[in-house]
């Protein structure tokens, strides 16, 4: 029977939120957050630790909020493959005008859009490009699948990328537990698959 697949988004990253900044600083501030582990007070929702239980399968991006989320979510009781694959989609700093400071959160709408729309300079990974990965991603969900539930602890515009293939492939989300945001998951079954208990949409 295919098992399920569940799309994870890492808890909160140890690093402040908290400033303003000119796009070129949103660049260095990026490169920390990728390098940042989750905050010392962050801790695994029980019902993501219930799903790793259940899963054959449990996977990482290299990035170390995301290796640090699976660890909380399985107890750091099993092996965790990481792979570089399941990295965040980039967000490259805009070209803007150096008095314009913003808070991080802001630049990453802003950065977002720009790479959306074909912003990728140098070596960036072109929007393009991310959609070829997400397709590779979600292949190897799916032969993970054949052998029972699949979890992947990830990023969440990558995870909003998978979702979209996912149902593209004839994938049904079945269940979603915290929107968008830290910890948040998304529970995929293949069609004609028997539906398990659905988790209760966090508040």
């Amino acid at each position: 029977m295919t098992g399920r697949i569940i799309t994870v988004r890492h808890g909160r990253p140890d690093l402040s939120r908290d400033l303003k900044i000119t796009a070129a600083e949103f660049g260095d501030w990026w490169t920390r957050y990728d390098r940042a582990g989750l905050h010392p007070d962050e801790r695994s929702p029980q019902g993501l630790i219930d799903l790793a239980s259940e899963a054959r399968t449990v996977l990482s991006s290299t990035l170390p909020r995301s290796i640090e989320t699976a660890r909380q979510a399985t107890g750091g009781k099993r092996d965790v493959p990481a792979d570089p694959i399941f990295v965040e989609a980039p967000l490259p700093p805009p070209p803007a005008p150096s008095f314009l400071k913003l808070h991080p959160a802001a630049w990453g709408v802003i950065s977002r859009t720009f790479w959306f729309l074909g912003y990728a300079p140098g070596d960036i990974e072109a929007h393009v490009d991310t959609w070829d990965r997400v397709r590779n991603i979600t292949a190897r969900l799916s032969r993970h699948a054949h052998d029972g539930d699949v979890m992947l602890c990830a990023h969440g515009y990558l995870n909003w990328m998978i979702d979209r293939r996912l149902r593209r492939e004839g994938w049904l989300q079945t269940s979603r537990a915290g929107g968008n945001r830290y910890w948040s998951w998304r529970i995929y079954e293949a069609p004609g698959a028997p539906e398990k208990a659905k988790t209760v949409e966090a508040a």
